[in-house]
């Protein structure tokens, strides 16, 4: 009663769909007299460089079909459908053999092994190596093949693909690691949604696809919000229609199985060939880490403390920087390098890039002393002046907000501006001769409040958190 698992099987330019080749597989097993208990779609480390779009691997939790008919089946079916063809695209199967009649979620009777559990949950926010997917298959005795690569495939082979990732594009079976990760999913996560995914007829691949927006519109109105992120009303696109080459026609995401699939039959356009719900783990914010700037890990997602230390400055191409340093009080540091006000010498630049659209105007509405949690991507960049520390904003809380601006005292007899009585002595009214010791806080009006914002879903990660959800710990300000 196997865990079979597959990854990296689609391409950049060429198209194809993990999910779609997981789902052919489904088939063949329930051919075989199998029946599909489950079926995962775990997002992976957006940051992996040799990712597609999604980096998505995918995982059938199978009884009825023993694990050798399992492996054969995967191995065989991600062989014909697999973009192989991509020099970049490195197939892997990994058939682990558990008893999925139990509940694989339930962490006191669980079948999967810690240590599968483990790189599951570094496979969120980590660069693994295929070495070390291997070496963990062949421990617990998990079947795992590398197909397509170098002519068929590489069954329970340790050797394969023993360089770390960064030294070549293409590493015999990569997909190795995604696929043992999408087996140790259940026990590493606890947050999941679903999704709905209706995929084309084959031959219309890399053609136009044909879907009346308005049913979109009025579906996605219709679900919303146990139903999220289907559309981007601000700009006006179906955001759950891909533009990528694949099979997948659509994709609706929700916090309910019924309320997607009932949203899926309300759009209207070509046939669907073939549909799937899958249990993910999008929408979840699953590979954001708590961090502190200045401690940050290139390549990984964190959720950081900091207070504004400049104005945000917009850049060529319309990007949006923000420099924050180190929030002391809510870090509760008080290592060296501290400057006495509460704010960490570290430094970060946040950027909000031109296609996150309107998100930018909240980055812009910042001032410095605004007091921040700041979510995304870290990452270091080699600048002139040396390495960067950026991390590439997916949402940020305002927790608190600058209310005053120091501001020329007025003379209280005359009510005009006072003007400087020269360095360190203040401030002279030149008429009345009254005086005052130095600038006064006037109040200033803000365009931001308390609570999170959003990048918006044309823009968002599919492992973000929509804010719409809930579960944060301030007021929200959803995108729709």
């Amino acid at each position: 009663m196997p865990i079979v698992a597959v990854d990296d099987t689609d391409s950049r330019e060429r198209g194809m769909c993990t999910t779609y080749v997981a789902t052919r597989i489904a088939e063949r097993l329930a051919d075989d007299g199998g029946r599909i208990r489950r079926r995962l779609l775990v997002r992976l480390n957006p940051a992996v460089k040799h990712k597609t779009r999604g980096n998505a691997a995918v995982a059938l939790h199978v009884s009825g079909v023993d694990a050798d008919r399992a492996a054969t089946v995967a191995v065989e079916t991600v062989a014909e459908f697999a973009a192989a063809a991509d020099p970049r695209t490195s197939p892997g199967v990994v058939v682990a053999d558990r008893d999925v009649d139990g509940d694989p979620f339930d962490p006191t009777g669980a079948p999967i092994p810690d240590e599968i559990a483990g790189f599951a949950r570094r496979a969120l926010r980590e660069r693994l190596s295929v070495a070390e997917a291997v070496e963990l298959a062949e421990e617990h005795g998990f079947r795992h093949a590398a197909v397509g690569s170098g002519g068929g495939a590489d069954e329970g082979e340790a050797g394969a693909g023993e360089r770390d990732d960064s030294e070549a594009d293409a590493v015999a079976g990569r997909g190795r690691i995604g696929a043992l990760a999408a087996v140790g999913a259940p026990a590493a996560f606890d947050d999941w949604t679903f999704e709905r995914i209706s995929y084309r007829e084959l031959d219309r691949c890399g053609t136009p696809r044909e879907v009346d927006a308005e049913s979109v519109f009025a579906a996605a109105d219709d679900g919303y919000p146990t139903v999220w992120d289907t559309v981007d009303r601000e700009t006006g696109a179906a955001v759950c229609v891909p533009n990528a080459p694949g099979p997948i026609l659509h994709g609706i995401r929700g916090d309910d199985p019924t309320a997607c699939r009932d949203v899926a039959a309300d759009i209207e356009g070509e046939p669907v060939d073939r549909a799937a719900t899958f249990l993910t783990n999008q929408g979840t914010d699953a590979h954001l880490a708590p961090g502190r700037i200045g401690d940050l890990r290139d390549g990984a997602g964190y959720r950081v403390a900091g207070v504004v230390a400049a104005a945000p400055e917009t850049k060529q191409g319309g990007h949006v920087h923000v420099d924050v340093a180190g929030d002391r009080d809510a870090a509760g540091s008080d290592r060296a390098g501290d400057s006495g006000d509460g704010i960490d010498g570290d430094a970060l630049r946040g950027v909000a890039f031109a296609p996150t659209g309107r998100f930018r105007d909240r980055v812009r509405a910042l001032r410095p002393g605004d007091r921040v949690t700041l979510c995304g991507e870290h990452e270091v960049r080699d600048e002139a002046e040396g390495p960067e520390s950026t991390l590439k904003l997916e949402k940020f809380a305002v927790r608190d907000l600058v209310r005053t601006a120091p501001a020329v005292p007025t003379c209280p007899d005359c009510g005009r501006s006072m003007s400087s009585a020269g360095k360190g002595q203040g401030y002279r009214c030149r008429d009345c001769g009254t005086s005052a010791p130095g600038k006064v806080a006037e109040p200033i009006e803000r365009d931001l409040e308390a609570g999170w914002y959003e990048v918006p879903p044309s823009a968002r990660r599919h492992v973000a958190k929509p804010l719409v959800r809930g579960g944060f710990d301030a007021p929200t300000h959803p995108e729709r």
